[in-house]
């Protein structure tokens, strides 16, 4: 078979292969995609969605009208679509949140076309099919053949991320993930004779001076990065952000997602994306690692293994207290988080060939990349495109997630570690400090002045007895969370750093939202 191109887009050779392959052509992609091919022979049309849903495709249907964009304020934009904020949504947003359940939305008939699946709309029919999951097979390779398939898979998996004909850089931590992507790229450069690798990190103003040591974040950022940077002599860029910056891009933030997200974990990223691009267009990032290899202390902390909830969300009763007095009669968010999370569960195959961890840590597994992982890809792609950036992911190839949801526990988590495999895999590939520093998230800030300037957002908005925010919540429990610094959360109430002020942020943005994009509320 000969296929003649015209150009040099990806957009030529999806509609080609489409033409030649027809549905079958997401059997031969691995990339990051969402697309919609107007088929005028069939009269229908076809949309997909890539393997992680890394890239967004949101619909709706109304009067037979099917309307679909990338974003849901591109679908607000037509005249039939109405935004609606019903019971489901309501338990979407505050029970959920900032998480949503693959395929929905917050907002009542507006739907995202799942991960891993395509849609085919015509006259007579819309029907949605899944192309791909994961599938549990026993897995038959011994320790070294393991260790082999996953340091290909994963230098295949960079290489294909590194063509560009736009300036290209990566993200450094210091931490494991990132730091792997870094040394792969910078020695493919020196390999190849090609100019030193820029790099950025991120950091926050006097986070020096305020860093708090956590069982989550064990340690700060800078001191590793120090050492990469004098490994592989990279262009580097630290990007240092301030707290009034950080709060005030919370509604920027907010706006790239189309809903209330992950407080200064997104604006941080929204701002360190803004900066990144001033010098390259594309970034590599090791995002996704910790769900792939199990890095997460979720998967190691008797207290979220035993919580039957999302292990990521264990304060339940403090979110149902959130809403305010006949919201809580009439919804029950421990009732539809549990649903959410056994209908979840459900899908998870278990072999009889798995040991009793493996078959625990597969459920765990199944959830962090369905859920947890959904989470930070939203917040990636929608925080870099909203600056022009586009952000790669290499550790989300699906071949990749393939062969390592199949590894059993017993090596995944070699040496009893956190991603105990992936650190023995590249061993000789980094420092030793780098591969022994324990997992530490994506950094937030520590100066107090950020508490202190969420607070008084927070304060002026409850001050307002208009603030829409008074229509859904609890008022006098918010100013119980105001007068104690956060600590009616006792516990992180999303993910392993979003305490107090990031609940208190959360709270801004959903108020926020409330206001810009006034939709119906259905009870």
């Amino acid at each position: 078979m000969v296929i003649i191109f015209h150009g040099y887009c990806d957009t030529e050779v999806i509609l080609k292969a489409y033409i030649h392959f027809g549905s079958s052509i997401l059997k031969r992609l691995n990339g990051i995609f969402s697309f919609a091919i107007w088929n005028e022979n069939e009269q229908e049309l076809f949309l997909a969605r890539d393997h992680f849903g890394i890239k967004p495709l949101y619909y709706t249907i109304v009067d037979d009208t099917l309307i679909f964009a990338s974003e849901v304020k591109a679908l607000i934009k037509h005249p039939l679509v109405e935004l609606k904020l019903d019971k489901t949504g309501i338990a979407e947003l505050l029970g959920i949140g900032p998480a949503h359940t693959p395929g929905t939305s917050v907002f009542k008939n507006i739907f995202e076309i799942k991960p891993a699946h395509f849609a085919v709309y015509n006259k007579s029919d819309f029907h949605i099919e899944e192309y791909w999951k994961l599938q549990s097979k026993p897995h038959i390779d011994n320790f070294e053949k393991t260790c082999e398939t996953v340091h290909n898979l994963l230098e295949d998996a960079i290489k294909r991320q590194l063509v560009s004909d736009v300036p290209l850089c990566a993200m450094l931590s210091g931490g494991l993930d990132s730091s792997i992507i870094v040394a792969y790229i910078a020695n493919y450069y020196k390999k190849n004779n090609l100019p030193n690798l820029d790099t950025y990190s991120v950091d926050y103003v006097d986070n020096d001076k305020n860093f708090v040591k956590s069982d989550f974040q064990p340690n700060s950022d800078n001191y590793y990065i120090d050492i990469m940077l004098k490994h592989f002599n990279t262009n580097h860029t630290n990007i240092v952000i301030d707290t009034p910056e950080l709060a005030n891009a919370l509604e920027d933030a907010m706006i790239a997602r189309d809903f209330p997200g992950m407080a200064d974990v997104d604006s941080s990223m929204l701002l360190f994306c803004k900066n990144i691009k001033k010098g390259a267009t594309v970034a590599v990032s090791g995002e996704c690692s910790d769900e792939i290899f199990a890095g997460y202390p979720w998967f190691f902390r008797e207290d979220a293994l035993n919580s039957n909830t999302f292990p990521w969300s264990i304060a339940l009763d403090e979110r149902q207290n959130l809403l305010n007095t006949s919201l809580s009669r009439e919804i029950d968010l421990k009732d539809y988080i549990n649903y959410r999370y056994e209908e979840s569960l459900a899908n998870v195959e278990i072999l009889d060939c798995d040991s009793k961890e493996t078959a625990e840590k597969r459920k765990i597994s199944y959830l962090t990349l369905n859920w947890f992982m959904q989470t930070l890809l939203d917040r990636s792609d929608r925080m870099s495109m909203y600056n022009g950036l586009e952000l790669r992911v290499p550790f989300c190839d699906y071949r990749l997630v393939e062969y390592m949801w199949n590894v059993p526990w017993e090596i995944k988590a070699l040496n009893g570690r956190e991603k105990g495999l992936l650190r023995y895999v590249v061993r000789d590939l980094l420092p030793d400090e780098i591969i022994n520093r324990k997992k530490s998230p994506y950094p937030k800030t520590h100066n107090p002045t950020y508490l202190k300037a969420v607070k008084e957002m927070l304060t002026n908005i409850m001050k307002n007895p208009n603030a829409p925010i008074n229509d859904l919540l609890n008022r006098q429990y918010i100013l119980e969370i105001l007068e104690t610094n956060g600590n009616a959360f006792s516990r992180p109430w999303f993910g392993q750093l979003m305490t107090g002020p990031q609940l208190m942020a959360y709270l801004c943005q959903v108020n926020m939202w409330l206001e810009k994009y006034q939709p119906k509320i259905e009870l």
